[in-house]
């Protein structure tokens, strides 16, 4: 079966894989996935992940959209790892591991493909999140940001639409930044955000955390070949062969 993804602290497999060379390195795993593999190995403190090769990328997108055979087995598998060493699970409701997916060619293109955060949250564990003690504003903000953005990069609905809704609450509440809006704000927006992608996206807000991941990885894989990233690979003389990387990161607070 092939090997298509590498925790941070496999740096040294996924280099042998290669045959040593670091260039190749970069190719396999991104730019970004190559330097948090090698912080991990000097120590530096990194939140815990993984890193999906191009490889998987450049094979999903031969096979029109289907993730390739043991990829996401091995996805819950280095789940797994990271959920033993944070402490924390995966979608679950009293102490929940939530997670960053973005992505990371071989080369910087800034701004060209998606990511998306927070992945994890539902309804379920965010009223756990608040009812264990954390700040409510922070927990219901991270909420509607996930829905905006998995809206927005994942399903498809128009930045603007969002916009849309939180300057119609602003403005209701006289207000000039999101920031000035209160934890019942909040709620409403959120409401609204679900109702709008329900009725704008290519499918209602997943409330199943794997789910949400598996659709952002696709979704950063589908990011390689839009038209943004296309356009400026052109622009940048950058192969559009190379497929960029996905890195899992843990999200982290505070």
């Amino acid at each position: 079966m092939n090997r298509w993804l590498y925790r941070f602290d496999e740096i040294d497999e996924a280099q042998q894989a290669v045959g040593g060379d670091w260039e190749q390195v970069r190719a396999l795993l991104g730019g970004k996935g190559a330097n948090l593999g090698d912080m991990t190995r000097l120590g530096v403190p990194v939140p815990p992940g993984f890193t999906i090769t191009t490889q998987a990328c450049n094979a999903y997108t031969a096979a029109d959209g289907v993730l390739p055979e043991g990829l996401w087995d091995q996805v819950l598998e280095s789940l797994a790892a990271m959920e033993a060493t944070t402490g924390r699970r995966f979608g679950d409701a009293g102490n929940p591991l939530l997670v960053a997916c973005r992505s990371g060619a071989k080369f910087s293109m800034p701004g060209m493909m998606d990511t998306v955060l927070d992945i994890g949250l539902n309804d379920t564990v965010v009223r756990a999140m608040i009812d264990g003690g954390h700040d409510e504003r922070f927990v219901l903000d991270s909420y509607r940001r996930l829905i905006q953005m998995f809206g927005g990069v994942v399903l498809g609905v128009a930045d603007e639409a969002f916009e849309v809704v939180l300057a119609s609450k602003r403005q209701a509440r006289h207000v000039d930044s999101d920031a000035d809006l209160d934890v019942g704000d909040l709620r409403d927006v959120i409401g609204s955000f679900l109702e709008l992608v329900a009725a704008r996206g290519r499918a209602p807000f997943p409330t199943d955390p794997l789910e949400q991941l598996q659709m952002a990885i696709e979704a950063v894989f589908e990011s390689w070949r839009g038209k943004r990233a296309h356009d400026y690979r052109v622009a940048a003389d950058i192969a559009h062969d190379l497929g960029t990387a996905v890195n899992v990161v843990a999200m982290v607070f505070g």
